[in-house]
């Protein structure tokens, strides 16, 4: 509420300052000396100014009392500048209502260290409405108008109108100071919204097989930057617990382990058990019967039967948390039959709103602009996936009160969600400009010979099988790199899990999730390039810098109290600017639900710092003896800078780095 008033009496000030500054200019212009002494108006202007001016400073020392946390959080420099050229530019062209405004960073040194490039837009705009202006003018007009700040050291306009902006050093050693005595803190929140991710989702009595890898993946990643920021996380598991196939497996059940009431069944293998059910329930019409039976007596929530199935869910939960565990991913689980009683309401509710109609025994939904309805009951009286994930958005808009809900499946599910999203906004359970509801779909995953990923026998690769296959190859690697020489056993396991899992982790994450990507262990295990091997090596030489020179934690933390972060060589000042962008990117990240560019912004952070510690001198070490001779601090600063942001995208993509490797 503060925050809105700062905003009202800011843009107060401004316009009185204008009025003040044009009433200043009309009396020095005035010939007649008798008119020289200040007018009425302009007293009682610079009257009301200075009373405007003390009531904006009570309100910014009030907020600033309201949230003491907000000086620790990491500054999105990008997000900074364009709040400076967002204000000179509405200063520069009045008559825009919403004039375009764009801020890069640069990608040349030589042009500075970012850019503003409205003006050849704005001119554009201009033209439409009959005015001429040269690109150039609007630009020079903007720097004009660029109010007081901290951070602009100068500009300069290059080509037809390009706004080059140079970053005050001094402004950069301390926001990193800041980020070393405060770690590596998220951008301040303007409120904490609620997020549902729903993701993983495996069905019941099946295997966890290698299209679950990508949604798990994904979907972990997402919370994990969503609970960084700051969001109140609910991390669902819808997984497929319910349905006709649960009638054949009781069946089954019963069958195979008559006293299971008694005695736990022990259903080694699911999956057979599965194929054995489903191969009886086609080929014997009795057990068919008989399975049909059990669906009923299931659905009518019979004792037995919700004990038989229960026993079946429990097995697979079993699986699914071996590969949990080894993926470091937590879920809570919520499945199809959480919603099955709310799904009566939702039918309900599309009825007496008029919404519902009848197609050759089905009741169908047309919602706007879908050629396509939703089945919201079978011709036999049923329910359906379709009534199953409205009655779950449902729960999550009203019950769960959620502000953003996240699917993460395989693009192939797309018409389905957008069918789903479409019939919820037409019955108003939710307004888009309110509340977020996106499926975050994703390619299927690919073998080396660019089909889809399978088996050499053509059956669907087992998650747990290729996650143990990545734990040898590991091994493999570390073996060759002689680490086991080096490594204590157990510094040598959490290597191998560290590289096995991150290096399965970043493979996918590092591509667009949109598109399809090729499964190699080969290239993930490749320590050159952008890989998650050769950032975790990358990050062990960092860390290992301080070591070397016998500083430990406390000592840099005392340094980063008392020495200033010099940024005199040009590779300390990339390094810097380059540690400092990891705010934009989460930013980039949480618009548009894409974990690529945080790969390839650590990839950039690694391959600049050893630029950087190639150019720079960290240690300085007597050549004979190989005694440290000189530390330089503040270049130890910067390396602990780096390790700190590249520490944070690892856990946001879910990868765990060891101390040594």
């Amino acid at each position: 509420m503060d925050g809105d008033c700062v905003n009202q009496y800011t843009r107060r000030l401004q316009k009185q300052e204008c009025e003040i500054q044009s009433l200043s200019a009309e009396l020095e212009s005035l010939k007649n000396p008798q008119s020289s002494s200040p007018s009425c108006r302009l007293e009682e202007l610079r009257e009301e100014n200075s009373r405007l001016q003390y009531r904006l400073n009570v309100l910014k020392r009030s907020l600033q009392e309201e949230t003491p946390c907000c000086g620790t959080a990491m500054m999105n420099i990008n997000q900074r500048l364009q709040e400076i050229f967002g204000q000179a530019i509405r200063a520069s062209c009045p008559e825009l209502d919403k004039p375009p405004l764009s801020v890069t960073p640069n990608q040349q040194a030589k042009f500075g260290d970012y850019q503003c490039n409205s003006a050849m837009a704005i001119a554009q705009l201009l033209k439409a409405k009959g005015l001429k202006v040269n690109p150039k003018e609007i630009a020079e007009k903007i720097i004009v108008n660029i109010p007081q700040n901290e951070l602009i050291q100068k500009t300069e306009i290059a080509g037809p109108g390009f706004i080059n902006v140079h970053l005050k050093r001094s402004f950069v050693s301390g926001l990193l100071s800041d980020l070393l005595l405060n770690g590596v803190q998220p951008p301040r929140l303007a409120s904490r919204k609620r997020v549902v991710v729903d993701f993983s989702s495996p069905n019941i009595a099946k295997e966890m097989h290698v299209g679950h890898l990508r949604s798990t993946i994904i979907g972990d990643s997402m919370c994990r930057l969503f609970e960084f920021l700051g969001y109140d996380v609910l991390r669902l598991n819808h997984v497929g617990d319910w349905g006709t196939q649960f009638g054949m497996l009781i069946a089954h059940l019963q069958d195979q382990f008559p006293n299971y009431l008694a005695v736990s069944p022990p259903i080694g293998d699911l999956q057979a058990f599965y194929k054995e059910s489903k191969k009886r329930f086609d080929e014997e019409e009795d057990f068919k019967k008989r399975a049909y039976q059990c669906v009923v007596r299931l659905q009518s929530k019979e004792a037995d039967f919700i004990k038989g199935w229960n026993l079946i869910c429990d097995v697979s939960r079993r699986e699914f948390q071996k590969v949990y565990d080894c993926l470091d991913v937590d879920l809570v689980e919520r499945g199809e039959s959480f919603y099955q009683d709310l799904m009566t309401k939702v039918v309900k509710e599309f009825d007496e709103k008029g919404l519902t109609e009848m197609d050759e025994g089905r009741k169908i939904v047309f919602a706007p602009g879908q050629s396509i309805p939703l089945t919201v009951v079978k011709s036999d009286g049923g329910y359906t996936y379709d009534t199953s994930d409205l009655a779950a958005l449902r729960q999550r808009i009203f019950h769960e009160k959620a502000d953003i809900i996240i699917y993460v499946t395989d693009s192939g599910q797309a018409p389905h969600f957008q069918l789903v999203f479409a019939a919820a906004k037409m019955i108003g359970w939710y307004d888009p400009q309110v509340t977020r509801v996106e499926h975050a779909g994703f390619g299927v995953v690919l073998g080396e010979d660019k089909k889809k990923f399978k088996t050499r026998s053509g059956d669907t690769v087992r998650l747990m099988d290729l996650l143990e296959e990545g734990l040898k190859r590991s091994m493999d690697k570390l073996k060759e790199k002689e680490r086991d020489k080096v490594l204590t056993p157990e510094e040598l396991r959490k290597a191998q899990r560290s590289v096995a899992f991150g290096c399965i982790k970043y493979a996918d994450l590092s591509h667009n999730r949109i598109n399809d990507y090729v499964f190699s262990f080969d290239k993930m295990l490749d320590d050159r390039g952008n890989t998650a091997a050769y950032l975790l090596y990358a990050f062990t030489r960092i860390r290992s810098i301080a070591r070397l020179a016998n500083l430990d934690e406390a000592t840099l933390r005392k340094a980063a109290e008392s020495t200033e972060v010099l940024l005199d060589h040009e590779k300390e000042w990339k390094l810097g600017k380059c540690i400092l962008r990891f705010p934009e990117i989460l930013q980039k990240i949480l618009d548009d639900l894409l974990l690529h560019p945080l790969c390839d912004y650590l990839y950039e952070l690694a391959t600049t710092f050893t630029e950087f510690y190639d150019s720079c001198y960290c240690v300085e070490k007597d050549r004979q003896t190989g005694e440290v001779v000189k530390v330089n601090m503040w270049r130890m600063l910067l390396c602990e800078a780096a390790a700190a942001v590249m520490a944070k995208g690892f856990h946001i993509l879910g990868i765990n780095p060891v101390q040594r490797m």
